[in-house]
């Protein structure tokens, strides 16, 4: 299995305007892949503009807050790019595609690194902000899975928010838990449309 780093990926058209996404970016030789499912405005935005910035944050509201309709987060200019990045991240890379193994579903694009910075202190771990990333992944695939297996996952990673979340991960936590009652909601009333 390959290393994945979860990260928040900045991304512009040719106008300029910012995308902001969160995607897990895959290890590869010396650089990164990032392989945006079709379709995306991220995919759109490497074949206008093949830059990338691949922000590292411990503002869990972040990756739950583009999951869940609220992806306007304050950007920086980086000197030399046409891309921003995160005001919040602790450190970025910045990243150029070199090569794009086209697919179907998935296309892959091959990155270099061209800079790295590092802007605040890492301070340390905590179970709620892994288990709010753990939920937004989940969330991300609310499609794609049976009811008692989000059940059960969100059972036991509310476990982490109960014993060690601040403000902005029970926040986090609220917003996506809001995505996943909505789901489940509008799942149940399928179920009954189809019952008649």
């Amino acid at each position: 299995m390959p290393f994945i780093r979860e990260s928040i990926i900045t991304t512009v058209n040719e106008a300029g305007d910012v995308h902001i996404a969160p995607i897990g970016i895959i290890a590869e030789k010396d650089g990164w892949v990032i392989a945006p499912f079709r379709p995306s405005i991220t995919l759109d935005n490497l074949a206008e503009v093949p830059f990338a910035i691949a922000n590292y944050t411990d503002d869990v509201r972040i990756f739950a807050g583009c999951l869940t309709g609220r992806k306007h987060w304050p950007t920086v200019a980086v000197d030399g790019f046409p891309v921003p990045r995160l005001a919040a991240a602790l450190a970025h890379s910045v990243l150029e595609v070199e090569s794009v193994d086209d697919d179907a579903m998935r296309p892959r694009h091959f990155c270099r690194v061209v800079q790295e910075e590092t802007h605040a202190p890492f301070t340390g771990f905590n179970r709620a902000k892994a288990a709010v990333l753990e939920l937004a992944i989940l969330v991300s695939r609310l499609g794609m899975l049976p009811r008692d297996k989000i059940e059960a996952e969100i059972a036991y990673l509310s476990i982490a928010i109960e014993k060690t979340a601040g403000e902005g991960e029970k926040e986090a936590w609220d917003w996506l838990m809001q995505r996943v009652g909505d789901h489940l909601a509008a799942e149940d009333a399928s179920g009954e449309d189809a019952r008649g």
